[in-house]
């Protein structure tokens, strides 16, 4: 809702903000700021990964929730997950709009009543054609978006079955679930939109710094940041389509 003519959006970061995160560009939430908001809107932060939760009795003052990306499992039993899980689906019975973002795209899944798993065939690293379903070109979000375009991605767990009622919109090569809904207000992403390459060249590194992924594979993947831009601007669209669209997803650009 406007809150006194201002728009007002609420990060749940899952994760906290790496070192290089904070000093380039000043933290996810800024991140996420500056990809999908625009003029008069407000965006808070709630570290949700340190247990840092907004009141319920605030939940209402908010057009829209996202969810990030996150190092940790979507499918775990660590309280602040399970405290994640019974706040998603407190929104989702007030009807709030949730855009869930790699773990949050799971977490949104599994809270719902779908299943996330390790992915069986392995980390997925790079930027990736992502292809959209038919289903998707019912939503307003389709508006002058090609029938494939590309992410970046950095997972290695994955969407096995979404939630009894939801619709898969995107798949690729790698991953079966790239994209789904859930009436007019869930929508998870599995790879992230907000990403620019610089932060997953980083984050590359500290993965290979921290034994994580084999250095082959790593080198091979910053080779291909050099090579290949994933298409923003599209998955732009699509969030700000979501995020800020009435009921009926009405297009917002």
């Amino acid at each position: 809702m406007k809150v006194g003519g201002e728009r007002r959006y609420a990060l749940l970061q899952a994760a906290e903000d790496s070192e290089y995160v904070k000093r380039v560009h000043g933290g996810y939430v800024k991140v996420f700021a500056a990809a999908l908001g625009g003029d008069g809107e407000k965006w808070d932060v709630f570290y949700v990964v340190k247990g840092e939760f907004p009141a319920l009795d605030d939940l209402h003052q908010y057009q829209g929730f996202v969810i990030s990306g996150s190092p940790c499992d979507a499918y775990s039993n660590d309280y602040w997950v399970l405290q994640l899980c019974f706040l998603l689906q407190t929104l989702f019975a007030m009807q709030k709009k949730l855009l869930g973002v790699c773990f949050g795209h799971q977490v949104l899944c599994r809270a719902l009543g779908g299943k996330v798993v390790k992915s069986f065939t392995g980390w997925d690293i790079g930027v990736r054609k992502v292809n959209f379903t038919q289903d998707f070109y019912s939503y307003a979000w389709c508006h002058q978006i090609p029938p494939a375009i590309s992410i970046i991605q950095c997972h290695q767990d994955e969407v096995w079955e979404v939630p009894i009622g939801a619709q898969v919109l995107a798949w690729s090569d790698k991953t079966g679930v790239e994209m789904f809904t859930f009436g007019d207000n869930i929508l998870g992403i599995q790879g992230h939109p907000e990403y620019t390459n610089d932060i997953l060249d980083n984050l590359i590194d500290r993965l290979l710094a921290n034994d994580c992924i084999q250095r082959g594979f790593g080198e091979e993947a910053k080779l291909q940041l050099l090579e290949a831009e994933p298409d923003r601007k599209y998955w732009e669209k699509i969030c700000k389509a979501f995020l800020k669209g009435g009921t009926q997803l009405q297009p917002y650009f």
